[in-house]
C-alpha cells in the first residue's frame, strides 16, 4: 500500500491491542469468508491476525505488508503456516495477477490515493473476483485516534460506493457493522480522549456486547455501524 502516515508506536499499540479483541475478529473473518476464493491476497496484512484465522480454510493466501519492520515481524509470525505466503506489497502498483479475491480490513483509510488502490487490487483480481473491504464509518467520528493511527478519511455506504464504482467495480454488497461499536468508540476516542487499545474496556465490550451485537444485525442491518462492509466484483 502507499505509506501510511502516522505515529507508528501508537499503530503498534492499537494493533496489538485490537488482537485481543477475539469475538470482534472471529465476526470479521466470517463476513468474508464466503467470498475469498481459493487463492486470495490480503493487503496489509498488519500482525497476520486475520490472515491466521482465514488460512485453514483456503488452498492457498497471500499475505501482504507495506511496513519493512512488520514484513519482517509477519513473515516469522506466519513461517509456520505452509498455504501462506508473505510478500512486500505497495499500492498503487502496476502489477497484475490472477488472485481469487483481495481482502483489505481497515487499510483504505490510511492511503490518500485510494481509488488508485482500489483499481491496483482490481488488477491483481481474476474477472469475476472479489474485492472484500472494512473501512471505519462516519466522518463525525474522526478524533485523536484517527489521527493519531495516520486515518486520512472515514467512509459512509455512499462515499464508499463512489470509490468502489470511480474504481470500475461492480458493488454486490454494503452494509455498516457494530452499530454499539460507533457509540463506544466515538465516546471513548472523541468525548475520554482514549486510545483503542488493550484494556478492560476493549475485553468487556468483546465478550459481552459484542456477541450480542453480531446476534442482532444476522436479523437487521443497522442504519450505522463502525465500519463500512464492503463486497465488489471485478466485471467479468
Amino acid at each position: 500500500m502507499a505509506e501510511i502516515t502516522g505515529d507508528q508506536r501508537v499503530q503498534e499499540e492499537v494493533l496489538e491491542g485490537l488482537a485481543t479483541a477475539v469475538n470482534h475478529r472471529r465476526w470479521f473473518v466470517e463476513l468474508a469468508l464466503p467470498y475469498l476464493g481459493d487463492n486470495p491476497i490480503e493487503i496489509g496484512s498488519g500482525l497476520g491476525d486475520y490472515a491466521i484465522e482465514w488460512a485453514p480454510f483456503l488452498q492457498r493466501f497471500t499475505a501482504t505488508e507495506a511496513d519493512p519492520d512488520r514484513l519482517i515481524a509477519l513473515k516469522e509470525r506466519l513461517s509456520s503456516e505452509p498455504n501462506i505466503e508473505v510478500r512486500e506489497m505497495l499500492l498503487p502498483t502496476t502489477e497484475h495477477g490472477d488472485y481469487s479475491a483481495a481482502v483489505s480490513y481497515n487499510v483504505l483509510e490510511h492511503i490518500e490515493d485510494h481509488v488508485g488502490a482500489l483499481r491496483s487490487m482490481r488488477n491483481l483480481v481474476r474477472p469475476g473476483g472479489a474485492i472484500v473491504l472494512i473501512v471505519p464509518a462516519f466522518e463525525f467520528a474522526m478524533g485523536p485516534a484517527d489521527i493519531a493511527t495516520g486515518h486520512v478519511r472515514r467512509y459512509t455506504k455512499k462515499t464508499l460506493r463512489a470509490a468502489l464504482e470511480e474504481a470500475g467495480l461492480e458493488v454486490e454488497i454494503l452494509h455498516y457493522a457494530n452499530a454499539l461499536g460507533l457509540i463506544g468508540y466515538y465516546m471513548a476516542t472523541n468525548v475520554f480522549r482514549l486510545m483503542p487499545k488493550e484494556g478492560p474496556m476493549v475485553k468487556l465490550y468483546d465478550t459481552l456486547v459484542l456477541p450480542v451485537t453480531k446476534a442482532a444485525e444476522r436479523v437487521i442491518r443497522p442504519p450505522f455501524g463502525q465500519s463500512v462492509f464492503a463486497v465488489a466484483r471485478v466485471p467479468a
